[in-house]
């Protein structure tokens, strides 16, 4: 399994990226790289590092930037994409030298109490919130080893089920949308995942929680690899074998929002999902 592209040059491409779309709102401008040194006040020299990925722009540089060139309305997203640059990549390895306990905060960007809806979808695994303490356990026990750090495992159960009771309430919606094959992955035991599956069916019914999951005999016509979270329309959070990744662009949060809407489309609801949660319990 690939390991994926380093923090450092994800976020080299990132700011080469960035660069060039400053590059085009200049030129779309019909402004010269001189002329908007003296408009923004920079030398020269600074305009071509940044437009060409060398030097890293500030929030003043891009809204002065947008100012000069008459695209004011670019402004919101370039900031967004400014500030992913650095925090977009975090390094799994990296977060968790002191053990798994960091890993609590992966998402602490987005911020969890400060999200009202949460449209969530997993493939293959059931979200952490909906998750047994003995599924939790089991689950983790392969990280360890994988990523070779300290076994801190009780306290990252503790803020696991502590985080799982904040979102679990009326105050949020939550939205879930689960592929066939999160009720069929089994980590432990045959009766440990019957527990898990009894616990699924039972969350079916609660008032804030819609539960859909996609049966593996539908035509798919949309797909998402891995899992990702929305956090109302702020960012998305994508997880890896060895990285997290954050998204905060607008446009592209539109697009996984439209991604989600695809997929609730073809999930099963109600009694339709409790038969398919029920018929997984009975083949485990």
């Amino acid at each position: 399994m690939s390991s994926g592209p380093s923090p450092d040059s994800s976020a080299a491409q990132a700011r080469k990226a960035l660069g060039l779309r400053l590059r085009e709102i200049r030129r779309s401008s019909a402004i010269t790289a001189r002329a908007l040194s003296a408009l923004v006040g920079k030398h020269h020299t600074s305009i071509s590092k940044i437009e060409n990925g060398v030097k890293q722009p500030t929030e003043s540089d891009v809204i002065a930037w947008c100012r000069a060139c008459g695209a004011e309305d670019q402004t919101v997203d370039l900031l967004a994409t400014l500030r992913a640059i650095e925090t977009a990549y975090i390094e799994w390895k990296r977060s968790t030298r002191a053990g798994l306990r960091r890993l609590g905060n992966l998402h602490s960007a987005t911020s969890y109490d400060a999200t009202a809806v949460f449209r969530i979808h997993e493939p293959a695994v059931l979200p952490g919130f909906l998750q047994t303490e003995q599924y939790i356990r089991d689950a983790l026990g392969f990280w360890y080893d994988f990523l070779d750090v300290p076994k801190d495992i009780d306290e990252v159960v503790a803020i696991k089920l502590n985080r799982a009771a904040s979102i679990m309430n009326a105050s949020r919606k939550l939205l879930v949308v689960l592929g066939e094959e999160a009720l069929r992955t089994r980590f432990g035991t045959a009766d440990a995942h019957k527990d898990q599956l009894r616990h699924l069916n039972r969350c079916t019914t609660l008032p804030y929680l819609s539960l859909g999951i996609v049966p593996s005999s539908v035509p798919r016509w949309g797909f998402a690899s891995i899992g990702f979270w929305i956090f109302d329309n702020r960012a998305v959070a994508l997880e890896t074998p060895t990285a997290k990744l954050t998204v905060t662009r607008p446009q592209e949060v539109q697009l996984y929002a439209r991604l989600f809407e695809h997929l609730q489309a073809q999930a099963v609801y109600g009694r339709q999902a409790q038969q398919l949660i029920i018929e997984t319990i009975d083949q485990t």
